[in-house]
């Protein structure tokens, strides 16, 4: 006997109860972006490989070791699963032409695709929410993606959280630094574990974000990338700090800070949270001025940034009281031919007054049948026989406060309705 089909290592169920909670996470995003005038875009999760390795970069880990690519045996294609979303962002704007009309605020959420080893955090099929903004050269609209974060932690009630900025210039100024880094690490190639030899002089800048103490403590005298940037870079930078500082937003200067993408330019910022151990950072993003020219559009500015769900709904506080939107408000239990005919009617009619409602279906003694109206955490239950059914009366009782059971008929009902929901007339 062959053995149960699973999910796929890395690729994960979200059961109902769990999905509640994302249910009450992804409304909670679309009126935090609707406040800021973010439109949704909502793009392909397949793409032409070509399309990552041009944004992405093609010596980066992501494109090395992690995409999901294969080929279209019906046109020979070679098409991969997103692994991020900025990349399809910026095609669907150049092929349908957005900035045409002027600068754009976008986001989009959804699943990604990476093959790496799966641990706490960190899936093969995981869940982001991105924001961009595209035509947007100041840094005001740096400073807004920050501050907006700033208040969704807030609405979410997710604490502590840190802010880490940094800036990586223009291209120049990266390559005027990328030599003086090699030059310097190539006096260490025999101390450098076997990840940042590899990077050494395809993609230096991502030793700087290595994981390793060794290397780390070899970092600690190599030459500083703010000692080589230009000063249109240095004063984007300046001015994104005075808005933070005015707003209030605390923040911490990272001057190793790196992104794994190449496109990458000028500002980049992290949210990390100490309470998810090695995958601690939660929101990552920043300005990305060259990479809609690289795809193939007209040269335009363009910053963004992306967070993952799976691990921002691991640091939010406990919210079984808050995100019941899935919860009945009565379970009708009924028993009897003429009382299941009458049950169908009092539930649409509750239904058309905006109720939440669960029919029981199936046999039952009223004993098994109550105990599935507490379980489903309705806050009534409606209870119908054929005694009741004669009459038309409904047997209300109360499952979540201690409150007597009460005997309405259908005109009455309404008061149910608007003590479940009040804003109902």
């Amino acid at each position: 006997m062959s053995s149960a089909i699973r999910a796929v290592r890395g690729m994960n169920d979200i059961l109902p109860g769990e999905s509640d909670k994302w249910g009450y996470f992804e409304d909670t995003i679309r009126t935090w972006l609707a406040t800021y005038g973010y439109r949704n875009l909502r793009t392909p999760v397949v793409e032409q490989t070509d399309l990552f390795v041009r944004s992405i970069g093609s010596v980066t880990d992501i494109v090395e070791k992690e995409m999901y690519t294969f080929i279209d045996h019906l046109n020979g294609e070679q098409l991969t699963l997103r692994p991020e979303g900025t990349a399809s962002c910026v095609r669907a704007v150049i092929e349908h032409n957005l900035l045409y009309t002027g600068p754009q605020r976008l986001y989009y959420s959804g699943p990604m695709f990476r093959h790496e080893r799966p641990q706490k955090g960190r899936y093969r099929q995981f869940h982001q929410v991105g924001v961009e903004a595209l035509g947007f050269a100041g840094p005001d609209i740096d400073a807004e993606h920050i501050i907006m974060c700033a208040r969704l932690w807030r609405l979410l009630d997710i604490t502590p959280v840190r802010l880490e900025i940094g800036t990586l210039g223009n291209l120049e100024s990266r390559t005027i630094y990328r030599a003086r880094l090699i030059n310097y690490l190539e006096r260490f190639t025999d101390q450098l574990d076997e990840d940042a030899r590899r990077r050494l002089h395809s993609n230096p800048l991502r030793i700087l974000d290595s994981k390793n103490p060794a290397v780390q403590e070899l970092l600690k005298d190599a030459p500083r990338l703010f000692d080589d940037l230009d000063e249109e870079s240095l004063a984007h930078f300046e001015s994104l700090q005075t808005i933070l500082r005015n707003r209030g937003v605390d923040f911490t200067i990272n001057p190793r800070l790196v992104r794994g993408l190449d496109y990458y330019n000028r500002t980049v910022f992290e949210w990390v949270s100490d309470r998810l151990g090695a995958q601690g950072t939660i929101c990552a993003g920043g300005r990305y001025d060259g990479l809609i020219a690289q795809v193939g559009g007209k040269p335009a500015p363009a910053c963004g940034f992306a967070m993952g769900i799976e691990r921002i709904l691991a640091l939010m506080a406990d919210l079984n009281g808050i995100y019941t939107a899935n919860r009945p408000d009565v379970y009708v239990v009924h028993q009897g031919e003429m009382a299941t005919g009458f049950a169908w009617e009092v539930a649409e009619y509750l239904r058309d007054q905006g109720v939440k409602v669960i029919l029981h279906n199936g046999a039952g003694a009223f004993k098994g049948q109550m105990k599935k109206a507490d379980a489903s955490g309705a806050q009534f239950a409606a209870i119908i026989g054929d005694d009741e059914a004669q009459v038309r009366k409904i047997s209300l009782k109360p499952l979540r406060e201690p409150a007597e059971q009460v005997s309405v008929d259908m005109a009455e009902i309404s008061i149910l309705v608007r003590k479940i929901n009040p804003t109902k007339n």
